[in-house]
């Protein structure tokens, strides 16, 4: 059911080499933009008709409007499951105790007397944000988006999901039970490309947005790469993945349960194992069979992504030489499941997130550990982080100097003016002392 790759005996190659040898699934960006150009410049030319106009071609059904009507938030919120709505609760609640720890302070450096320099931090204006809605609903996807740019102190927050046809062209409701759990009342019926169009745009009915945040399909990330640089993007978030560090303390019960949670969601999903027992691997491979035969989305989902190129069981000598293959790998989701788990952890340095011994599993932070789990996908976490407070903040200098302070350094600036060949830079604070620069 899944391959196996056999990196011991021989030294592991560095860098590329080795990431190259590593799985990984197609995921062809570029190839999307194109057939995304024509859909975004719809948006931007008959707006709201193009969102409605697309909305019936994707996603089967005619709107009467994009903009989700006040009531239809009520009305999910309070149909919603009881047990729903307390898991939902206490997810808000632990992301908020975390995310509120993230927000930064200004700081002011004194560098020479009369001289200072203030690192303020400003939240953009305005975000739009995306809960994807095509195999799954993702209420949780909500949270982990609205909360930090809350948390931020972001002004303006507007969500979109795709028009659900067995909901009259609503989005799912708990979703819109997710908003109004939060208090986000601009909600709009939009899907994949078109959603980040309309973001990106604006349109009739909604105002264009600073920046958009959140997961979703090729054609959402394709969408952010057409508009990067008009707006703010978090990431062009790929499929899916998880990478489960494990030596023969590991339990397979646990290893293979893990795998399959994130094979159930995409047939491009990737589920990879590294260890150094082949014990280990032998029971993972056995235990998968039955844990797949007893749950859902066996066919369309789970079963391609663990036969696909991009998941596989990688063997290797050691923990040592395991780091250094996660590690070049860079995984969305690291579990760590061996003896002295927390110093092994401590030791990564790609990942989304690491999630550390048996007891806190990738599930754990999809949901209710705290954490943010819109992290980067296809090897980015080599540099880039997961949505954070800071992702919706930015950081903004404030120069302060005395004439005093100035003037110390003004021949250095006038110098450093003239070795790149820009004398007005120079000229621009000689003026400010009649042209004779102290120090000169």
């Amino acid at each position: 059911m899944i391959s196996r790759i056999d990196l011991r005996g021989d030294a592991l190659p560095e860098g590329p080499a080795l990431r190259d040898l590593l799985p990984r699934a197609d995921f062809d960006v570029s190839a999307a933009l194109e057939k995304v150009r024509p859909i975004c410049e719809a948006v931007h030319h008959r707006g709201d008709a193009a969102l409605i106009d697309y909305a019936e071609r994707f996603d089967g059904v005619r709107l009467e409007s994009v903009r989700v009507p006040a009531q239809a938030l009520t009305d999910a919120l309070d149909q919603l499951d009881g047990a729903v709505r307390a898991a939902l609760e206490e997810s808000i609640r632990r992301a908020r105790t975390v995310h509120r720890e993230q927000r930064r302070t200004p700081h002011t450096t004194q560098v020479v007397p009369g001289g200072t320099v203030t690192e303020k931090w400003v939240p953009v204006d305005r975000v739009g944000l995306y809960a994807p809605g095509g195999r799954s609903v993702y209420p949780s996807s909500v949270i982990m988006n609205v909360v930090p740019a809350q948390e931020a102190g972001v002004e303006s927050i507007a969500l979109a999901s795709p028009a659900q046809a067995d909901f009259g062209g609503l989005p799912h409701p708990t979703i819109l039970a997710a908003c109004a759990l939060l208090g986000v009342d601009e909600v709009y019926a939009a899907g994949g490309a078109t959603a980040v169009a309309m973001f990106a745009y604006g349109t009739e009915s909604c105002p264009p947005a600073t920046m958009v945040t959140g997961p979703g399909n090729i054609w959402v990330a394709a969408a952010k790469r057409y508009f990067a640089g008009r707006i703010g993007i978090d990431a062009e978030a790929g499929p899916t993945e998880i990478a489960i560090l494990a030596d023969d303390t590991a339990d397979p019960v646990h290893v293979a349960s893990d795998l399959i949670s994130q094979a159930e969601h995409d047939p491009l999903a990737a589920a990879v194992l590294v260890t150094d027992s082949v014990a280990l691997a032998d029971a993972v491979a056995k235990e998968l069979e039955p844990q797949v035969a007893a749950t859902k989305h066996v066919e369309d989902r789970i079963v391609p992504a663990l036969n696909g190129r991009q998941s596989a069981i990688v063997l290797v000598d050691g923990v040592e030489e395991g780091l250094r293959v996660v590690d070049a790998y860079g995984a969305e989701h690291l579990e760590i499941q061996t003896a002295d788990a927390r110093a092994v952890a401590d030791r990564v340095r790609n990942a989304g997130a690491v999630f550390v011994g048996p007891w806190a599993p990738v599930s754990l932070g999809d949901y209710a550990a705290g954490s943010n789990h819109v992290l980067p996908t296809g090897g980015c976490a080599c540099h880039s982080s997961g949505l954070s407070v800071q992702s919706f903040l930015r950081g903004i200098h404030l120069v302060d100097y005395t004439r005093d302070a100035l003037a110390d350094v003004a021949h250095h600036v006038v110098t450093l003016a003239e070795a790149e060949d820009l004398p007005a830079h120079g000229a621009a604070v000689k003026a400010r002392f009649g042209w004779k620069v102290p120090g000169q």
